[in-house]
């Protein structure tokens, strides 16, 4: 089976409040119960806010770093699921379970190297 990454796509900004986000997460937990049982889920994770991030790039034979995203936006990717599917159809059919579930945009992309 191929592997496809989920990529959350969250607004910048504070997180909701409780009220908000705890039915959120509980719907979240559910999906990834379902991916489990499936067989389909591979590991996922949440991110840090993005300035926590650290941009490391080669310019003329020297490596530099810079704090910060990468680009500059008004959203970020704020977790991501790696899930194994049989085809692009049944990992879209997972990212659109996991877009109702959390509200936000998914990117569903095919891992070049998965196994």
């Amino acid at each position: 089976m191929k592997q496809y990454l989920l990529s959350i796509y969250q607004p910048d900004g504070d997180a909701p409040p409780l009220e908000v986000l705890d039915p959120i997460m509980r719907d979240l937990e559910a999906v990834n119960a379902d991916l489990r049982a499936a067989g389909a889920w591979v590991f996922s994770g949440g991110l840090y806010p993005p300035s926590t991030a650290t941009v490391v790039r080669l310019k003329d034979d020297e490596v530099l770093m810079s704090d910060g995203p990468y680009i500059e936006g008004k959203e970020h990717i704020g977790g991501f699921t790696v899930i194994q599917a049989a085809d692009l159809d049944a990992a879209l059919e997972w990212g659109r379970k996991l877009a109702q579930a959390i509200t936000l945009p998914i990117e569903v992309r095919p891992l070049e190297y998965g196994s």
